[in-house]
């Protein structure tokens, strides 16, 4: 159960990786629109130069105003279990189904349903427009629930032998008639029971209010704390990217907001006390740099160069595009101590921060929301909220380093340089034969090691890491092998095993799958009984 709940997790961040690039696009965009930034001649609404500006913005908006068409059709890519394209393609040719039927069930019997489809869109209406279609606006929510069910249809129906004179309906078309049917209750269902829901969201949001600093340090403390289990997603996501805080996500209230809140002089705390909520990068940043400085200083004088080497980019990577797993997996498999302590950290940090006025969309790095999202376009009217936070951030930054420090020592933890503790690094020709075969080859040597294809039962991945299930767990290499495969760790859970690969674990998903789906793969072999 665990295993599909996390697999369900890393699915949920294909999508999700559509918006840090989005995000800098719309930022820089309504920065160089205005004029306190260009000057009243470049931010002149008639200027070619204002309107070359809006044109590349609207393109920006794409992601955050079609997030329920997006969350649909990419979570079958990690959910599907084969033929994903295809599987995508269901999934979007039923979710509109569904919202078509909303639309015709609330147009004709609105009444019944406690619902006036004959509103306008947005404000308290409930109604939303997806694709074209005037429907229920049920958020990243109900296209989740839609497209995990297609996606179910999928995989039990796509295989499935039709008789001779129906095979043109047999694939994509049998999954897709299947579910047109499986619709209508849907829709049906929705609109029975959405508006309800609406008003629970309503009341969450007021309570969420209400709860101020300490369900910031909560939040936080369970974003951070859930990352080895991958169960973090489903924390941050009804925040972020549904109506948990604000309608909409923080990340699309923030986006469509961020010139009025940087030309207001009131602080944003009062104009957004929600973004409280999306305060947890600043662990990426601050924190990070605690815990490296931290390890750093701990390592023997003989192996600092060496985990410097090890530790500059990992931090880095945490800092300016928000990935911290690699680093915060160095001390996870060593201590799980370090990182309830790295938790507890966070969320308190967050917590000041906002209880000194903090507020913003800061869940990711530098480079994708720090900068073009907050300090550059808040900078004119805010700066003081910006010192206040990188002041609280940097001391934060010496706790990190002086807890850390001290509990390495204290318990004589073997991080990375400490004593006989392991040092992997690689000379240029290791690094060149690495990146030669960083595709194919390392895809066979992975499924070689998990004891083959017919060995695998599912194969997904999140950010970082492949997430695999598997038949027989006896049958997969020692951790240590898949170390030497270029692997940053291992997490082992029952049948179901974590493999740290890195960004680019994408195309090492992708290629063992093509592997796996190709009749000529090598025989697998058994590493261990």
């Amino acid at each position: 159960m665990l295993s599909q709940i996390q697999r369900f997790g890393g699915a949920m961040f294909t999508p999700v990786l559509l918006f840090p690039f989005a995000g800098m696009v719309v930022g820089i965009a309504i920065m160089l629109k205005n004029p306190m930034f260009v000057g009243e001649a470049l931010a002149n609404p008639q200027g070619l130069f204002f309107q070359i500006v809006h044109i590349i913005e609207e393109g920006g908006w794409t992601v955050f105003r079609n997030m329920p068409l997006i969350f649909a059709i990419g979570l079958p890519i990690g959910l599907a279990n084969k033929a994903q394209a295809r599987a995508c393609l269901s999934v979007l040719v039923s979710f509109m189904t569904w919202n078509y039927f909303i639309n015709a069930m609330g147009m004709t019997w609105g009444d019944y349903f406690g619902v006036d489809f004959n509103q306008a869109v947005g404000g308290e209406s409930g109604l939303a427009m997806v694709a074209g279609i005037k429907t229920l606006d049920t958020s990243i929510i109900g296209a989740i629930v839609i497209s995990g069910i297609v996606t179910a249809l999928h995989n039990r129906l796509f295989d499935r032998q039709l008789p001779v004179f129906l095979g043109i309906f047999q694939g994509s078309s049998f999954v897709t008639i299947i579910a047109f049917f499986v619709m209508i209750p849907c829709a049906w269902l929705t609109l029975l029971g959405w508006p309800k829901v609406q008003m629970g969201i309503s009341s969450l949001q007021e309570f969420m209010l209400i709860s101020g600093p300490l369900g910031v340090w909560v939040y936080t403390f369970l974003e951070r704390i859930l990352i080895p289990t991958g169960l973090h997603h489903f924390i941050y996501g009804p925040f972020i990217f549904g109506p948990a805080a604000v309608e909409g996500g923080i990340q699309l209230y923030w986006a469509q907001h961020l010139q009025e809140f940087s030309q207001s002089t009131r602080p944003l705390i009062e104009l957004f006390p929600q973004g409280g909520f999306a305060l947890h990068g600043n662990s990426k940043i601050f924190g990070a740099m605690g815990i490296a400085l931290a390890i750093y200083a701990t390592a023997a004088r003989e192996n600092k160069a060496k985990v410097a080497g090890l530790l500059i980019p990992a931090t880095l990577t945490a800092m300016l595009v928000g990935i911290t797993e690699p680093l915060e997996f160095t001390f996870l498999f060593i201590s799980p101590l370090l990182f309830a302590i790295h938790a507890l950290l966070a969320a308190t940090m967050a917590t000041v921060m906002y209880l000194f006025g903090v507020v913003g969309n800061m869940g990711g790095g530098l480079l994708d929301q720090f900068l073009p999202q907050n300090w550059i376009p808040m900078f004119h009217n805010h700066a003081g909220m910006m010192f206040t936070q990188i002041a609280i951030g940097l001391a934060f930054t010496g706790l990190w380093f002086l807890i850390f420090r001290s509990l390495i020592l204290r318990f004589n933890l073997k991080t990375p340089g400490r004593e006989d503790s392991e040092i992997k690094l690689y000379s240029k020709a290791d690094y060149q034969a690495a990146k030669q075969q960083r595709g194919g080859d390392i895809a066979t040597q992975i499924i070689e090691a998990l004891g083959g294809s017919k060995n695998i039962r599912s194969l997904n991945n999140c950010a970082t890491r492949l997430r695999i299930s598997l038949i027989h767990a006896s049958q997969a290499a020692a951790d240590d092998i898949f170390k030497q495969l270029g692997a940053h760790g291992v997490v082992r859970h029952g049948d179901s095993i974590q493999i740290i690969i890195g960004l680019h674990v994408p195309q090492v998903r992708e290629n063992m799958e093509s592997i796996m789906n190709n009749p000529t793969q090598p025989s697998s072999f058994v590493t261990e009984s």
